[in-house]
């Protein structure tokens, strides 16, 4: 990223460190206290399921595959719902899993299978990720004569992605993430549609039609089940595959640890023991959930491909498309299109947001471009490099930033108010509605942040 003008960035990091200080000294109230209980599940109730049916045949299953588990239990807590639990105390470096490949499920399982021939006959060949769909669905469809029983028992019968989420439920979301739901939604209905050629060839493995077995709801729970459930593990490209990245691999068992943005592990698969292995780089208190990262994600991603809101989470950002910001600029200024060309062509008209330390380096350049007046035009190379032209332009930015973030915040709430009455109407949605909920109070709360940020700010310039 590049560097902020040295004024903005200084003044910035002093009065976000200090407003951090006072609200760490004050607390945020009631939503605040609720936040901070999700992450301390390990000082919130929590149940083993270790001795669940469905656990002990998994964990059965797992030891006839040479996997055996003495650090975790599964448990579930108050916060995060299902995970997995240190029975021990455990050290930075510490192996707390190591998974033989012979219980991973890849495409390798899948073409091994009663699928493989299929597969390779079929032209063209079908993606990595079609591969394992169909496999999923099948071995589902066969329950108790399926081999994989004991993990298919544990999966989730349904998903939370907003691939999945009704669309009166996915209208109510951010505009940007909203876009991407619906592009999601579509993407996959286009590949059910030209797979169902593919599923119609696997007729003669089954007694029952095909098309009650490879149905659309189906193929979303399998889909989801990927898409939310695997490891990444790149293998070889097969001749019988497409030429897409084949990077997936269920992991039973191992698949039950939960998302947590401040944690780091190292996690790979062990081409040595041929084991998929994860080591803590941090230290666990016995009766402590364990986390792993899914990687730096906002929430509208972790919402979109994971269907959850991770609460406090640090890469959170507020997205601020272009037309907001003209939204609140002059309709006189005759250079208007001329900016918002440079601001396109030199990348600066998307990613543009509000963060945990207020309006973004980005997001600021974009309205100091916009902002300059026909005298100071000449110097827009100027402000993209991150140069201060004027106190003036640096004064009109920073008004403009504190009004783009009062009209989120209003949105915010009148959005939030729509979902609460949609809530009291529509029962059957509860779920759903409270899981955009959760997304909009986090947004509000670090539009918020930011509010205070840029009024700091502009008493320091005034």
């Amino acid at each position: 990223m590049l560097k902020v003008s040295r004024v903005c960035n200084v003044l910035m990091r002093q009065l976000y460190g200090n407003y951090i200080h006072n609200m760490k000294k004050k607390g945020r109230g009631r939503t605040s206290r609720q936040r901070r209980r999700k992450f301390r599940t390990s000082e919130s109730s929590k149940v083993s399921e270790s001795h669940k049916l469905e656990f002990i045949e998994l964990r059965k299953w797992l030891k006839e595959r040479k996997f055996e588990d003495h650090n975790l239990r599964p448990t579930r807590f108050s916060g995060t719902g299902r995970g997995l639990m240190a029975v021990k105390s455990l050290q930075p470096g510490e192996l707390i899993i190591s998974l033989p490949e012979e219980c991973l499920l890849t495409t390798d399982t899948v073409i091994k299978s009663y699928l493989g021939d299929y597969i390779t006959k079929w032209t063209p060949p079908i993606s990595p990720l079609l591969a394992l769909c169909t496999f999923l669905i099948s071995e589902n469809n066969a329950g108790n004569k399926s081999p994989w029983k004991p993990y298919l028992d544990i999966l989730p019968k349904d998903y939370t992605c907003l691939v999945c989420l009704e669309p009166r439920v996915v209208r109510l979301l951010p505009k940007p993430l909203k876009i991407k739901a619906q592009e999601q939604k579509a993407q996959v209905q286009e590949l059910f549609v030209s797979s169902r050629g593919f599923f119609s060839s696997l007729q003669s493995l089954y007694t029952e039609n095909v098309e009650h077995i490879f149905h659309y709801h189906a193929f979303l729970w399998a889909w989801c089940t990927i898409n939310t459930r695997t490891v990444y593990m790149k293998h070889a490209q097969k001749k019988c595959l497409s030429a897409e990245p084949d990077v997936y691999a269920l992991a039973p068992y191992l698949d039950l640890l939960n998302h947590s943005p401040g944690v780091q592990v190292n996690a790979a698969f062990n081409e040595k023991t041929r084991c998929y292995e994860i080591r803590t780089t941090s230290s666990y208190k016995k009766y402590e959930e364990l986390f792993i990262c899914y990687g730096p994600h906002d929430n509208h991603r972790l919402l979109l491909e994971y269907g959850f809101v991770a609460i406090n989470n640090p890469h959170s950002a507020v997205y601020v498309s272009i037309d907001s910001l003209v939204d609140h600029l002059p309709s006189m200024d005759t250079q208007m299109n001329k900016k918002l060309s440079l601001l396109k062509e030199h990348g600066f008209s998307e990613n543009l947001t509000f963060g945990w330390d207020g309006p973004s380096w980005r997001l600021l350049t974009a309205l100091k471009l916009l902002c300059l007046g026909a005298d100071e035009f000449t110097c827009w190379k100027k402000v993209l490099l991150g140069e201060v032209i004027s106190d003036t332009n640096e004064w009109k930015s920073l008004v403009l930033s504190r009004k783009i973030c009062s009209s989120f915040i209003e949105e915010t709430k009148t959005a939030l108010q729509k979902i609460s009455h949609m809530k009291d109407e529509e029962t059957a949605l509860k779920d759903q509605l409270t899981l955009v909920e959760n997304l909009w109070v986090e947004e509000l709360t670090l539009l918020q942040v930011s509010a205070d940020i840029l009024k700091n700010m502009h008493q320091e310039t005034t």
